[in-house]
């Protein structure tokens, strides 16, 4: 209990005496002149690393009037519907796509860490100004290519601005219906066709919308110029090298082919069949790592165990033993680790399996 209390009194001294070896002013973490234990008046700012907690668009404010940057009397404050940006971004990166640094319960404004008056003094920084301009110009003009000041900013003395309401609409954005497949013609001449199954790629393998569409954009879909998205093809199989060898030419086959292909079958893909007694499982109960499908192996042992007459219910299999057989171990009818082959010329020379069952055949 000493230890305890001397680790408690002397914590502070500590940290005291790290800190004034870095040489830091007391303003660099304090926004107050004497800090105290009650009051430390911490700012807001990133310390060690970035934090991001992403909210609900519903969860923050509707309409934000941008008004701090006061330099020229040529336009009215910028009306921003926060809540139509606040939702669409939820299909491109979320809050974090303006926010860099948003800790829990705490949304931090622009100007806490961009100063609304344009000073030189620390040019890895943007000003307000600049912040704000650099956001909103990159994707309005890959969308619309509106970039001109009156696309967000109504001349001044203008009643533009006041009567904009934000649509009251739960969502802004409609409805997104993910598909069961999709089919993309390519340019690659061994196999035109690539049938990619999202219904299985979201349902099945379970993966989360974020881990291939994170980075997208409206101009995905909103763009004017639509020819100018055409993306090489190391950016194409950037979302699927993830989990598939892209860079082996002799892999291709997998995706690419001159017809629609079947969904994936794990029997011919990998010659383990699941149909009959693990159909119902996720694909996570075995393949625990998220996007790793590869390097198990086919044994029953290495996901069960050893089984023995003690801890297997051989009625599982939708065959009950016979009194004569229930007591045999494993190994006197299946010979090999899969328990796939079952043989009966072990023990008898004029029987065989499946003509001579061990016992009573039931409905699974």
């Amino acid at each position: 209990m000493k230890k305890i209390i001397l680790i408690l009194l002397t914590a502070p001294l500590i940290l005291f005496a790290q800190h004034s070896k870095l040489n830091l002013e007391c303003k660099t973490c304090h926004s107050c002149d004497i800090p105290t234990k009650e009051n430390p008046c911490l700012i807001d700012c990133p310390r060690e690393e970035l934090i991001w907690i992403d909210q609900k668009p519903e969860e923050a404010p509707r309409i934000i009037k941008i008004d701090k940057i006061k330099e020229t009397n040529l336009y009215e404050p910028s009306i921003f519907d926060h809540y139509a940006h606040s939702d669409m971004s939820v299909m491109s990166g979320d809050c974090r796509i303006c926010h860099h640094y948003n800790p829990p319960g705490n949304i931090i404004s622009c100007s806490k860490c961009h100063s609304p008056q344009r000073k030189r003094n620390d040019i890895s920084k943007p000003d307000l100004k600049a912040a704000y301009h650099r956001l909103c110009i990159s994707c309005h003009r890959e969308w619309s290519g509106e970039v001109e000041c009156v696309s967000c900013h109504a001349p001044a003395g203008s009643q533009k601005n006041a009567s904009y309401k934000a649509k009251e609409k739960k969502s802004i954005h409609p409805e997104i219906k993910a598909p069961v497949k999709k089919v993309y013609t390519t340019d690659f001449t061994d196999g035109k066709l690539v049938t990619f199954y999202h219904e299985e790629h979201n349902k099945t393998f379970g993966y989360e919308c974020s881990d291939c569409h994170k980075n997208e954009s409206c101009v995905k879909c909103h763009a004017v110029n639509k020819s100018a998205l055409k993306a090489s093809p190391v950016i194409l199989h950037s979302k699927c090298s993830k989990c598939h060898d892209t860079e082996d030419i002799n892999s291709c086959a997998v995706c690419h082919a001159n017809i629609e292909k079947p969904p994936f079958n794990h029997k011919q893909r990998v010659g383990f069949d699941i149909s009959k007694f693990h159909s119902d499982l996720k694909c996570s109960r075995c393949h625990v790592t998220k996007g790793k499908f590869t390097g198990l192996k086919k044994e029953c042992k290495s996901c069960h165990g050893i089984w023995t007459v003690d801890n297997f219910d051989h009625k599982v299999t939708g065959l009950i033993l016979d009194e004569v057989h229930v007591e045999f171990e494993c190994e006197n009818c299946h010979q090999e680790p899969t328990y796939r082959i079952k043989s009966c010329d072990n023990c008898h020379d004029d029987k065989s399996y499946p003509k001579d069952k061990p016992g009573k055949v039931i409905k699974r």
